[in-house]
């Protein structure tokens, strides 16, 4: 087994956003349309981790949906998680 083996990442894309009272969101039935705050041509943002680490382009694939990814964020030495020492 290698090291790669056991790293979980969770990602996450955000299409856009909104705000809205909870009692209003509470009384959304099935197939409610919930305006967001971008239009079909903005770019998505792909989180991973909760971080933010690229933007990408909305796709369709037949019946399927999929992301293009048009821009990886590099981030500053600085901000990057120290690496730890471990078993290899």
């Amino acid at each position: 087994m290698t090291t790669f083996d056991d790293i979980n990442v969770d990602i996450s894309v955000v299409l856009g956003e909104s705000e809205m009272p909870v009692h209003q969101l509470l009384r959304m039935g099935r197939g409610a349309v919930i305006d967001l705050d971008v239009s079909e041509d903005d770019d998505v943002k792909i989180y991973a981790n909760n971080t933010l680490v690229a933007r990408g382009q909305v796709v369709l694939l037949g019946e399927r949906i999929g992301i293009s990814v048009t821009e990886v964020l590099l981030r500053p030495p600085e901000i990057r998680p120290m690496r730890t020492e471990g078993p290899l």
